[in-house]
């Protein structure tokens, strides 16, 4: 009898834990999430080959999803819901949580935005919008709904309202447009009250670069959302813009890797610049709402504008100084990057294998993590972990001369 009462107690404390287990998860919010440094955040797409054609598997995207959460990333930004790839990953995520409830892992749902006859032969139509982004909203209003314990914020577009992108940008009513019919959806109990939104965009787009972009339409997007999520790239204005980039005149006798340490904190306060211009320019209007980083990141490998031929930025010493520099920062102040990105995708320029855009991952498709995640690898966090069968190494066999040899020294002297 006494056995068979201890037996019932211990069921109704086994059940007492997983209904506080649901219930902290049900009230994980993103308000919650975002700046909280025991929340770390990335950009995530698990494409393994040089088309999205092949979906990852849901193995596949649990084998990712552990690697991420070893190195506490808890919070993962995807891109659009036209690819099956977003039911896989919220699947696996599902599985996960019913395999281990302590299992952690929310979603900033990405809504693709186009106009009309973006990606076409036709001439882009940039204040007229695509037939398609009713459907990716009605999509991610689906899942969101379905998965409201896993995700916690949709963003309205990618880059969407920057002039920079010419095959598909939009003019700022049409982002304001969705943000305001997501958020109706909330005011009329057809979407979690807690769910935020939101559009992720370069920081030029928030308002904090060219007057161009102040319109009245931007300042009405600012005070709908729930926050700002801006991207800012110091990589790329290595080239466009390499007014940081290069070695002062004072510090011409140094060592190498002394300068080159001086130039990420320079290109690291550049990043800061431009957020802090979105701050000042939200203020303002008048407005006062979190502002997080929603991409920034720094490729390892350039056969183009950026490597050994061009401004001499991307190697996987520049890439560890950079995330180093960017977590640091971030954490301190209190606010989330999502860091471009958790792996190596090189269906992003399939035509060039050396292209930037394929190399922007920690952790790269031979399953080897780069510089930045070497000490990882040495205390162990991989320990036991797979990505396509293969253990978690180090690039180089971990030989940090070898590294060495393929960082370069930018060659622009800056006057003091």
């Amino acid at each position: 009898m006494n056995k068979l009462i201890c037996i019932i107690l211990l069921l109704f404390i086994s059940c007492n834990q997983i209904n506080t287990r649901n219930l902290v998860s049900k009230e994980m919010t993103a308000e919650k999430l975002l700046g909280n440094i025991n929340y770390q955040a990335i950009c995530y797409g698990g494409y393994r080959t040089q088309t999205r054609d092949i979906i990852p598997t849901v193995t596949e995207l649990k084998e990712d999803m552990l690697i991420l959460s070893a190195m506490n990333i808890k919070v993962i930004r995807t891109y659009n819901v036209h690819h099956n790839e977003i039911i896989n990953l919220l699947k696996a995520i599902s599985e996960l949580k019913e395999t281990d409830t302590n299992f952690e892992m929310y979603v900033m749902l990405g809504a693709w935005i186009d106009c009309k006859n973006a990606w076409t032969k036709e001439n882009p139509i940039h204040d007229q919008e695509s037939d398609r982004n009713a459907i990716e909203i009605d999509e991610a209003v689906r899942l969101a709904n379905k998965y409201p314990t896993i995700i916690k914020v949709i963003a309205v577009g990618n880059e969407a309202m920057v002039k920079w992108a010419t095959s598909y940008y939009v003019t700022p009513n049409i982002i304001l447009k969705w943000v305001n019919y997501l958020q109706d959806l909330k005011k009329h109990g057809k979407l979690s009250k807690e769910l935020w939104i939101t559009s992720s965009d370069n920081f030029a787009s928030w308002g904090g670069g060219d007057s161009e972009y102040h319109l009245e339409d931007l300042n009405k997007l600012i005070k709908a959302v729930d926050y700002i999520s801006i991207h800012t790239y110091p990589m790329h204005d290595t080239h466009y813009n390499p007014v940081f980039w290069g070695i002062k005149e004072n510090e011409l006798q140094l060592k190498e890797k002394e300068k080159i340490d001086f130039a990420m904190l320079r290109a690291r306060d550049y990043a800061i610049s431009q957020y802090t211009s979105v701050v000042n320019y939200m203020k303002s209007i008048g407005v006062n709402k979190p502002v997080h980083i929603g991409e920034t990141g720094w490729a390892t490998l350039c056969n183009e504008l950026y490597g050994k031929l061009g401004s001499k930025a991307t190697d996987e010493y520049k890439a560890a100084q950079y995330y180093n520099l960017m977590r640091d920062w971030t954490n301190k102040i209190g606010i989330s990057c999502f860091y471009f990105e958790a792996f190596d995708e090189s269906w992003k320029d399939s035509a060039n294998p050396s292209g930037s855009e394929n190399h922007f991952g920690l952790i790269n498709l031979q399953a080897q993590a780069k510089y930045m995640l070497w000490n990882a690898i040495d205390k162990g966090t991989f320990k036991g972990l797979t990505r396509n069968g293969k253990p978690i190494t180090k690039t180089y066999n971990g030989d940090e001369k070898a590294l060495w040899l393929d960082v370069k020294t930018p060659n622009k002297v800056l006057k003091n």
